[in-house]
């Protein structure tokens, strides 16, 4: 019964997650219109489009231009322009292998297909602009429900999970997740992904992972949770699994050679089993990125001589992706600090000083994780970050260990089903503080990929970038909502809300006039 009520609070809360999401979509809508409206771009050449360096066959013969067309092509800013002249002409210049082809993509296969009665209508151009907003929009809505369900996971508290989910859903990245960009699919695939490994469908989660990497290039830092997961349970399978062969063999009397001899054997050979598929997982991960940047060098590189070819070309370690970020973008270690970057820097301080609070915070609260990288865990948790909290496999390991012990749990007698086991269990380990909230086990890993997410932006990139670089990781979330929620951190509430209102206000007013944001 308990567990039924449970289930519907859930549901109801994701359903009033949803009309939150939607909301906001249509609140960062109506500014950009208005700002639009109010105030004249500085840059209108987004809205020119000459033909494509390489014709197309199945390009329409015809150009329709009218109110609806000229207001959807004339939206189109910053990186935008680049995505669509991706998605009606493909890969023409160098510059545009920076952005990854999943957004092309999807752009193509709305507007050839949901959206193709409305071309002779607004011309094919308007109904890519069109596909593009449909695809961010709606990868952004379901982001938003996955955030919810991988906070409850982890969190294990459904009203902290729906708090974090609502400031995602008016975080101070909001117009580029409304916009013809990368970090709707992006969050999406992501958060996505580590939903499906915490459920234990860890295939399901590498394609999700791999996705994530034909969207934006940090995709690949998600191999981390394979990683982390794989360390762990190899250790699990190498040194754990030893103890419960010492204590069979011992209650089988065997001899204590040949129990030493199995004990080896079994254990390495299942701990070489983890480690082999972890490392396959996330070579699929990274394979996407790799395999475009393989497609780069062989449209620009290949079959020219060596006067032809482009510096990079000739690298031991051909990279056209790191080549572009340094030569076209300036982008590489310490480059961005400049005297003249300052606005730029201050732009990114309230999301660099969320990360660092959020990381601080929790290495004050649980210093001994980041000695251990996790294995100090307590031995309630350390079920739950072996497998990064799997319920499914929660259920497995329970059944498992009250028939091996002899139903020797935390009830102390023989339970009724499976099912009661695992109930028990998990509402057990769900009592203890250490499990509860934001400064649970669960959240270590990803604090561990939230700290080189924010180095990276801070010390490398444009230092502006890191306000929606970051604004998909679900810790500073998780500790935005345990700031609002706590009495004694009130003002710090209110702060983040304010920060959250003014970027929405300032993102949508200069984004969408072509003015410089992030």
């Amino acid at each position: 019964m308990a567990i039924s009520m449970e289930s519907s609070s859930k549901s109801r809360k994701e359903t009033v997650l949803i009309k939150y999401a939607i909301f906001s979509r249509i609140l960062v809508l109506f500014l950009t219109i208005l700002w639009r409206s109010l105030l004249q771009p500085y840059d209108t050449s987004a809205s020119l489009n000459p033909p494509c360096l390489y014709h197309k066959e199945d390009s329409p013969p015809f150009l329709v231009a009218n109110a609806a067309s000229r207001s959807l092509e004339n939206s189109v800013v910053w990186d935008s322009v680049y995505f669509l002249r991706i998605t009606e002409c493909g890969y023409e210049y160098e510059q545009t292998y920076a952005f990854l082809p999943l957004l092309p993509f999807f752009i193509s296969l709305l507007s050839r297909t949901v959206f193709a009665p409305l071309v002779p209508l607004i011309g094919l151009r308007a109904v890519m602009v069109l596909s593009g907003y449909v695809v961010s929009n709606l990868a952004f809505i379901l982001a938003a429900i996955y955030l919810f369900r991988v906070s409850v996971v982890i969190l294990k508290d459904t009203e902290a999970s729906f708090r974090a989910s609502i400031v995602f859903c008016f975080n101070p990245a909001s117009i580029f997740y409304s916009s013809i960009y990368s970090e709707s699919l992006y969050a999406l695939f992501s958060i996505g992904g580590v939903y499906h490994l915490l459920s234990g469908t860890s295939n399901v989660a590498v394609l999700w992972f791999a996705l994530s990497g034909c969207a934006r290039s940090n995709g690949v830092l998600n191999a981390g949770y394979i990683c982390f997961q794989t360390m762990h349970r190899a250790y699990e399978a190498l040194y754990q699994k030893r103890r419960a062969y010492f204590k069979v063999a011992m209650e089988e009397f065997l001899d204590f050679v040949c129990m030493v001899a199995i004990m080896i054997c079994l254990a390495t050979q299942l701990a070489m089993q983890v480690l082999v598929a972890g490392f396959l997982r996330c070579v699929c991960i990274c394979l996407p990125f790799v395999a475009f940047q393989a497609y780069g060098y062989y449209n620009l590189c290949h079959g020219r001589t060596l006067d032809e070819m482009r510096p990079w070309c000739k690298g031991r370690i051909p990279l056209l992706y790191n080549f572009i970020q340094s030569h076209y973008w300036g982008v590489g270690f310490l480059k961005y600090f400049q005297f003249k970057q300052l606005p730029n820097f201050l732009l990114a301080s309230p999301i660099l000083s969320l990360a660092v609070c959020s990381i601080m915070s929790y290495l004050k609260s649980r210093p001994e994780l980041f000695i251990s990288l996790g294995f100090q865990a307590t031995e309630k948790e350390k079920r739950s970050v072996a497998g990064l909290y799997s319920l499914k496999d929660a259920v497995k390991l329970n059944v498992k260990t009250s028939t091996n012990e002899g139903n020797r749990d935390i009830r102390h007698r023989k339970p009724s089903s499976k099912k009661d086991v695992t109930v028990t269990r998990v509402a057990a380990e769900s009592n203890s503080p250490e499990n509860l909230g934001y400064f649970s086990a669960d959240v270590f890993p990803f604090i561990v990929h939230l700290g080189l997410m924010a180095t990276t932006a801070f010390f490398i990139m444009h230092v502006q970038v890191a306000t929606r670089f970051l604004s998909a990781s679900p810790p500073l979330y998780w500790f935005a909502s345990s700031l609002i929620a706590s009495p004694e951190h009130s003002k710090w509430g209110y702060l983040i809300w304010s920060y959250c209102a003014a970027y929405i206000l300032l993102g949508t007013l200069l984004f969408s006039n072509f003015y410089p944001f992030t």
